[in-house]
């Protein structure tokens, strides 16, 4: 039945501790907290989009209202763990701050507070996007949120911390998940595809994590799309043709184009890119990361790198680069003419690469400096002598 589909992010959204991919800190912090009964009376998961934290508030409801728990190993068929998974468990409520952001639902919010539990051992609120709350609703929460009962637990989540009031995030234990690494995600995307029997290359799955950013469920929301268009089998030229990207041969071209400063082969590459209708916003998005890649080699290295198409540059003409091309970001992404802004962004960038700073001149001509007294100080004798003469 057609009806009965799930997208792969909600099929494969993480059920348990062990689930959770790339926030290994997390999960060790709050497996050791339910095993040693040091379960706080609030949380703030912060953290990019699709990086797990309204999964792991999920998983943590499970672990404490399972039906043998508090237990972080608890088991998913337990049905405690099925309700709340099906957000159908009477004590565990989920609220949308972004839509529930009013000094009213917060009141309601602070009344229901006080009754016992109806199924579980605690009352958990999970408020998603907390920082979408009014200032006065977050007062609302204030004193509730410092001394609850004990049967209460809140968790909030949110991907902007700055627009949480301090005294909010004082009252709270605050965990910080990270932006998932390529290779988890590759790692995990390549799990999915041999449960749901889909065949895709490594470079197809590179190109997805890429475009990712970090985000697990972009990335498996990305793969889903994959699967519509190509059918059982993926490729790295159909990922690249959905979504606009340069392969990773061409953005390695077009860095040791601007490592060489060969104007004529930069144009060309741009050319071709623009003519493909490729996303230019990506490829210099990419084209940074790769600049950024031979910095850190070149600083691993002592100060000099060929890894941008084996042209040896400095520290100092890398970090000019670099500069060259995040200065042009705001033009090439928000000008009206995107092809001449991104060119001229690589021009000027070339030319950054290739200047010097004046300060490391003055360094040069001082170590000059200092050199010379030594090999001219027999001349500076002679003349002395001839003065005496």
């Amino acid at each position: 039945m057609a009806g009965t589909y799930q997208v792969i992010a909600r099929k494969w959204r993480p059920q348990t501790f062990a689930d959770l991919v790339g926030q290994d800190h997390v999960v060790r912090t709050l497996t050791n907290a339910i095993t040693r009964g040091r379960i706080a009376h609030a949380y703030l998961f912060v953290g990019p989009r699709g990086t797990g934290k309204t999964s792991t508030a999920r998983i943590f409801a499970k672990a404490l209202n399972c039906t043998d728990g508090p237990n972080a190993n608890f088991d998913v068929n337990d049905p405690a763990c099925v309700s709340i998974a099906e957000g159908s468990h009477l004590d565990v409520v989920e609220i949308d701050g972004a839509s529930n952001n009013g000094v009213d639902q917060v009141r309601d919010l602070r009344d229901t507070v006080r009754y016992a539990p109806a199924q579980g051992k605690f009352k958990i609120y999970i408020i998603d996007e907390v920082h979408m709350l009014s200032a006065q609703a977050f007062n609302a929460l204030l004193k509730t949120l410092e001394e609850p009962p004990a049967h209460v637990k809140f968790v909030f989540a949110t991907t902007d911390p700055q627009k949480v009031l301090p005294t909010i995030i004082s009252r709270c234990q605050r965990f910080d998940l990270k932006p998932i690494s390529s290779e988890l995600i590759v790692e995990r995307l390549k799990k999915i595809a041999v449960e749901e029997k889909i065949r895709v290359t490594d470079a197809a799955l590179a190109c997805i994590a890429r475009m990712a950013d970090g985000g697990m469920r972009d990335a498996q929301s990305i793969f889903d799309q994959m699967i519509s268009f190509c059918g059982a089998e993926i490729s790295e030229p159909d990922v690249l043709d959905v979504y606009g990207l340069v392969s990773a041969d061409k953005i390695a071209a077009l860095a040791a184009a601007l490592a060489a400063g060969d104007h004529q082969k930069l144009v060309a590459i741009v050319d071709d890119c623009d003519a493909a209708g490729r996303d230019l916003v990506r490829l210099l998005m990419d084209l940074q990361a790769l600049v950024r890649t031979g910095l850190l080699d070149a600083i691993a290295k002592g100060g000099r790198s060929d890894a941008l198409g084996g042209v040896a540059m400095t520290t100092e003409q890398l970090t000019r680069m670099l500069d060259g091309l995040r200065e042009g970001e705001g033009s090439v992404k928000l000008g009206l003419a995107e092809k001449i802004n991104f060119e001229v962004t690589l021009l000027k960038a070339i030319e950054a690469s290739r200047s010097r700073a004046i300060d490391s001149l003055i360094k040069e001509l001082t170590a000059l400096a200092d050199e010379s007294p030594a090999a001219a100080g027999p001349a500076g004798t002679d003349d002395s002598e001839k003065k005496k003469d």
